[in-house]
């Protein structure tokens, strides 16, 4: 589930959690707003971080990838 992100999606998941990790002095009966913070943080960073590597992984537009073959033929008799 973290994987199929993206990089959007970790990056307001990160902005999110810092903003009530840290700026949110708010008391909620039941839940600890300083602790959600902290999930949503670290599950962006955790998902912007996969997102990198399978994009890198991926290879990008256009086949970026190319192959170069060799032939080694005999002279001709």
């Amino acid at each position: 589930m973290v994987v199929l992100m993206g990089i959007g999606v970790s990056l307001i998941l990160i902005a999110a959690g810092a903003i009530l990790a840290f700026a949110v002095d708010a008391e909620v009966s039941g839940l600890d707003i300083t602790t959600v913070g902290w999930i949503l943080l670290i599950v962006g960073i955790v998902g912007a971080l996969l997102s990198l590597v399978f994009w890198g992984s991926w290879g990008g537009f256009g086949g970026s990838r190319r192959e170069a073959v060799y032939r080694d033929e005999a002279p001709p008799p």
